[in-house]
């Protein structure tokens, strides 16, 4: 059994049983068996299970949004306005897509241009966005007519049952929909080098991302990739300096610090620097760690007691590697629970470990650039390129700035989240996009008929 923990209170709140590379067999000859009928069911069929998926999902708003606080920590909230309604707006997107024609076909010269099912997908998740990225992969795979077999975060089980008893409610028959609990040394990686796996869709660290990719390469099967990322936040000289930053430390602290696509490089002119570290500290305080569950509460716990480690292991390497410390810290904020204070550093030079590696907890570095084409060089220079932001009070400049960044989405001045427009990264933040017509495409193959 796996024993899932509240990391706010460090206590067994649930289990669910283990699964083995036996029941990923057993569960992907199921989906195989189940694909033919699937694949030939009406689009307009698929779509209306698509919508019954999000209205399944807004109508359990209450109980999903509490299980994802209680079992990775999510602030409730965040969890209630953004942790559920951005996957019913997922599924509603990829409902929207189907209805505007996606498999429609095109003709070019004398070939018909079809999109079909790619087959059995293997859907493996992440904890900190559970229900996002459960979604954002189960549905539009269903919807293009493809079998799922999924293997959530071991993490954030309860959540995954959930969703469960939703796809089963819209609809979904038996076998065209598993899911199957488990690590990924055992049932993440079973699903990888299943022989009868068609693609894999992987969200998760980039190092486990790596993994994946080598053992689906023996197959040769479709591999989709959402990986780590290290954005930067770019504030021009000319932007509200003040505005930008707190906005800014909100996103690089949303989700307690837990999200790829966090802000958690902030670009700031050098002659600035020091305004906006005072800025970011003031912000930060108003972060105080806290019982998630509690509707005051900005920021909880790490997921658990070897992610905070990780993070205070950063921060620690910060410190050491001259960085410097303007609030926060290693030390644990509370007794009970896996919580990490809300850090900030300042005069943070690219090279620093802290600058160029994922840290996936509350911690800001605010890096001072000479000028914008030193704010773009020091923005691209990690090895990631999933999410990013420019501010600037002229929006052509910004934009300008936006289209030099080698980052999948990039925000500006604060502009909102879009749960259909095309989601993933550049380099080593994976490859392939969710959300959307894009998001099927991943789940799609394509075929031209010539006649």
């Amino acid at each position: 059994m796996i024993e899932v923990v509240n990391p706010t209170t460090e206590e067994v709140i649930g289990t669910v049983r283990a699964g083995t590379p036996g029941d990923v067999d057993a569960a992907v000859t199921r989906a195989a068996a189940a694909f033919p009928a699937w694949a030939a069911t009406s689009v307009d069929e698929r779509a209306a299970i698509a919508r019954r998926v999000a209205e399944g999902l807004a109508a359990r708003v209450d109980e999903l949004a509490a299980t994802m606080t209680a079992e990775m920590g999510t602030p409730l909230t965040f969890a209630t306005k953004v942790q559920v309604p951005n996957p019913v707006g997922i599924a509603n997107g990829v409902a929207d897509a189907l209805a505007a024609g996606y498999f429609d076909g095109a003709e070019i010269g004398n070939s018909l241009v079809l999109r079909e099912p790619v087959g059995v997908v293997g859907a493996i998740t992440p904890w900190n966005f559970p229900l996002q990225q459960m979604v954002a992969k189960v549905v539009p795979a269903l919807a293009a007519g493809n079998v799922v077999v999924l293997k959530p975060s071991e993490l954030a089980p309860l959540t995954a049952d959930l969703l469960a008893e939703v796809v089963t409610a819209a609809g979904v028959p038996h076998g065209v929909f598993s899911l199957v609990h488990g690590t990924g040394p055992l049932v993440g990686e079973a699903l990888a080098v299943h022989p009868m796996v068609d693609m894999v869709s992987f969200t998760g660290s980039t190092r486990a991302g790596r993994r994946v990719a080598a053992l689906a390469a023996g197959t040769v099967k479709r591999v989709a990739l959402e990986l780590g990322g290290k954005s930067a936040n770019v504030v021009l000289d000319d932007a509200d300096l003040v505005r930008a930053v707190k906005i800014g430390v909100a996103n690089a602290f949303m989700n307690n610090g837990q999200a790829c696509s966090a802000w958690t490089r902030l670009l700031v002119p050098a002659d600035r620097h020091d305004e906006a570290v005072d800025v970011a500290v003031a912000a930060a305080a108003k972060y105080v760690p806290g019982d998630p569950a509690l509707p005051t509460t900005r920021i909880g716990p790490a997921v658990s007691a070897a992610q905070r480690d990780r993070v205070v292991g950063y921060i620690r390497r910060g410190v050491e590697e001259g960085a410097r410390l303007a609030c926060g810290g290693p030390d644990a904020p509370s007794e009970r629970g896996f919580f990490v204070a809300p850090t900030v550093f300042g005069g943070v030079s690219a090279d620093m470990t802290i600058a160029q590696e994922e840290i996936f907890g509350p911690v800001l570095s605010v890096l001072p650039y000479a000028d914008e084409d030193d704010a773009v060089r020091i923005a691209n220079a990690t090895i990631y390129g999933l999410g990013g932001a420019v501010f600037s009070a002229d929006g052509d400049r910004a934009l300008a700035v936006a289209k030099r960044l080698r980052t999948g989405q990039v925000d500006i001045n604060g502009a909102a989240f879009n749960t259909s427009a095309p989601f993933g990264g550049y380099r080593q933040s994976g490859n392939g996009r969710e959300f959307g017509r894009f998001g099927l495409d991943e789940f799609t193959e394509v075929k031209s008929i010539q006649r």
